[in-house]
């Protein structure tokens, strides 16, 4: 998978659902994507926060995009403040965020791959995560093609992806090189947010405000289906 930003439970849900975790560091950035930006809650609707980029060219690797020199972990934080102070696992959650944006190296891909790590660690996920660059295949391959050569180079019997990715493979080639292809579904997982009408599907700090960690865990555990 793509590195994400703070991303919603499902994905790691599919993190937790793996015995091996295969992070992208050697895929094209997405402009438009969920890698340097998440939603949160801000009075009662849904809001964008981001990390800005330094100014490139957008068919860069994502480990070849740097954060942008101005950045300041300080202005991020004063906005998760912000929208949740009054959420009853405000402090808990903002220690985490505070872990995590007071690392900040220049590039994007060092600063996703340790928040993905840190918040694996605060949720007790202990799945190993390995980085695409370090395996060894062929890495001008695009796509499935790409997919399946790091399942082979892992000697996988099954690949999970996003139920988002049922479009993108086949299970036909799959199960020609041996591999069982699955998807995950994210099972509705709601809970009061300052008593305002549920927004669902938010960044993962939306989920950990609202939600003793031991919580999230389970719904982590149980809130899906393996199709």
């Amino acid at each position: 998978m793509q590195p994400y930003f703070f991303p919603y439970i499902g994905y790691f849900q599919l993190i937790a659902a793996a015995d091996v975790f295969v992070l992208y560091d050697n895929i094209e950035y997405t402009k438009k994507g969920w890698i340097n930006r998440n939603r949160m809650l801000l009075n009662g609707k849904d809001a964008m926060f981001s990390l800005p980029l330094k100014k490139d060219s957008d068919t860069l690797h994502v480990r070849e995009r740097m954060l942008a020199g101005d950045f300041k972990a300080a202005k991020l934080l004063a906005q998760f403040a912000g929208a949740y102070r009054k959420a009853p696992y405000f402090a808990h959650t903002m220690a985490l965020i505070e872990s995590i944006l007071q690392y900040v190296p220049h590039n994007l891909f060092d600063f996703l791959h340790h928040s993905l790590r840190q918040t694996c660690a605060h949720l007790g996920i202990g799945t190993p995560i390995r980085v695409s660059s370090g395996i060894a295949i062929d890495h001008g391959l695009k796509s499935q093609d790409k997919v399946l050569a790091i399942c082979q180079a892992l000697a996988a019997d099954t690949y999970v992806n996003a139920i988002g990715g049922q479009a993108l493979y086949s299970t036909e080639t799959f199960r020609q090189a041996g591999i069982d292809l699955r998807f995950i579904q994210s099972q509705p997982f709601s809970y009061p947010q300052f008593g305002l009408p549920f927004v669902p599907w938010l960044s993962i700090i939306d989920v950990l405000m609202f939600n003793p960690a031991a919580s999230v865990r389970q719904a982590i555990e149980d809130k899906y289906a393996l199709l």
